[in-house]
């Protein structure tokens, strides 16, 4: 996982954090909202996201090894 989508994925978590804690999400659109940003977290930090392996997705550019 690339630093990029790491970043992204940890400040959409703050976000929704901070809009649940600050009750503008409330409910059970704001539990399961809760629940995603507790994965984008826990991906985000273990640089892993299971759902990219099926898919063959890389968003981590490795460098060139030169000769």
């Amino acid at each position: 996982m690339g630093t990029l989508d790491r970043l992204v994925r940890i400040l959409l978590a703050a976000l929704i954090v901070v809009l649940y804690f600050t009750e503008v999400i409330t409910g059970t659109l704001g539990i399961i909202l809760l629940i995603l940003a507790a994965v984008f977290l826990l991906t985000g930090l273990f640089s892993f996201c299971p759902l990219y392996v099926p898919f063959g997705i890389k968003t981590f550019r490795e460098e060139k090894k030169e000769k």
